[in-house]
């Protein structure tokens, strides 16, 4: 016996594992008839279709689905469930064996039909998709009883699929009861290979509708697009002629428009992304079922190429256009900011030239008035001097008073000069310290 391994484990390596076996094919054996509905459904309704599964399997005494599972297939008797939750969409498929003679003078009957019609009608979220197939040996089924009671002759598509080993009729419309139709003739397939066929089929019908969802918006975008690039002209226009005092106004208008699509751009750059993986499904799965051409019928990939076509340009084209213009908005704003910024330097500059004339008025006057100041207090303290002579003369002082004020004018002016020197520079160095 081999001796397991020990090593510590990724924390999703068996989920990772796994993934390559998720949602297989199932084996089948003509005569089938199918239904499969697909349901728009948000994080809401998708939990909600993992409760709806689980009243049908109640009402069958089954276990529900656990809380994680994301795909079930179930035999109920009457017919087989094969339930799908997708990123938006649930896929809910309903299988039964039917009777070769049911395709006779009357329109054979649905799988949906097995299902309980309450429970079906109350299928959480919006409808995105629903299609009848109906499988059938090649031997028992001749395309014009096909075209006469199941589909509609003047919109029929049809090929060789599976190497030539199947045929497939269809015509993308849907019918009275809501559903659109496809019929399968099987020749010599193994049940694994028609099971994979049929799954291909039916997801080249449900990423047709998915990948189609990014065409409102892509239309809806074309309006706002269009009256953005016009706004941006103006303002692109108005920016060249434009003064000073009106700049900011233009940045004003010029930051509202890219709020608003970059705002846009958010809301459907999604859906863009979402349409363009479901048309490289649709290709993929177009190519996986290996068709060719039947005499005088037009294939599902030529009908596919020229109607999916323009939609799937007019989506492209939308997410390239709304990249474009928010790269445009971008550099028009950052120029703009350019301007306004270096308008705001040269202001800036011109404010400093301006302050230092002042300052070096100042510095002139406070010298004028320093001077002043010097003299002022000068003459008092002289006086007071002066004042002193006289007193001390009666004491034995030999000058007059007249002579000790003369000799003392040079040296109290000097005094009094180198003082407020020293006060001038203790204050400076005291705010230069501060300031660093």
């Amino acid at each position: 016996m081999p001796t397991p391994l020990h090593t510590t484990q990724h924390p999703h390596r068996a989920l990772l594992h796994n993934e390559i076996h998720a949602r297989p094919p199932e084996s089948m054996t003509a005569p089938l008839a199918i239904a499969h509905i697909v349901m728009l459904a948000d994080a809401a309704g998708r939990e909600a279709s993992r409760a709806h599964v689980a009243a049908l399997l109640r009402d069958h005494h089954l276990a529900p689905p656990g809380e994680h599972t994301t795909h079930l297939r179930i035999d109920l008797g009457a017919y087989r469930l094969r339930w799908e939750m997708h990123t938006e969409f649930v896929s809910w498929t309903f299988t039964v064996p039917t009777p070769i003679d049911a395709f006779g003078e009357r329109e054979p009957a649905s799988a949906a039909d097995a299902v309980p019609q309450d429970w079906l009608a109350e299928l959480p979220g919006q409808c995105l998709c629903s299609l009848n197939l109906w499988v059938l040996p090649t031997h028992a089924f001749g395309s014009g009883s096909l075209v006469k009671h199941v589909l509609h002759e003047d919109t029929l598509v049809a090929s060789t699929v599976a190497d030539g080993h199947g045929e497939v009729y269809t015509d993308f419309a849907i019918h009275a009861d809501g559903f659109s139709r496809m019929v399968l003739l099987a020749g010599g397939m193994t049940p694994r290979r028609l099971g994979r066929l049929v799954q291909r089929l039916l997801e080249i019908e449900t990423y047709r509708m998915a990948a189609l969802l990014g065409l409102p918006a892509a239309r809806e975008a074309a309006s706002v697009l269009a009256f953005a690039e016009r706004e941006l002209a103006e303002l692109a226009n108005a920016i060249r002629t434009a003064n000073r005092d009106a700049e900011p106004v233009l940045l004003d208008r010029l930051t509202r428009l890219a709020g608003q699509v970059e705002s846009q751009y958010a809301a459907t750059h999604s859906r863009f992304s979402a349409s363009s993986a479901y048309f490289e499904l649709l290709d993929r799965r177009i190519q996986d079922i290996a068709e060719s051409r039947l005499a005088g019928m037009q294939t599902i990939r030529e009908f596919m190429d020229r109607r999916l076509t323009p939609a799937r340009s007019t989506c492209e084209w939308a997410a390239r256009r709304q990249d474009a213009l928010s790269q445009r908005v971008s550099r028009m704003s950052n120029l703009l900011r350019t301007r306004v910024e270096i308008e705001q330097q040269q202001s800036s500059q011109a404010l400093l030239t301006t302050m230092n004339h002042r300052q070096d008025l100042q510095l002139k006057m406070q010298s004028t008035v320093e001077g002043l100041s010097v003299a002022a207090i000068t003459y008092y303290i002289v006086g007071l001097v002066s004042y002193l002579a006289k007193g001390a003369q009666k004491l034995g002082w030999p000058l007059s008073a007249e002579t000790t004020a003369a000799i003392a004018i040079p040296l109290v002016a000097l005094a009094v000069w180198w003082s407020l020197r020293r006060l001038h520079h203790r204050i400076f160095k005291k705010h230069g310290e501060s300031g660093a």
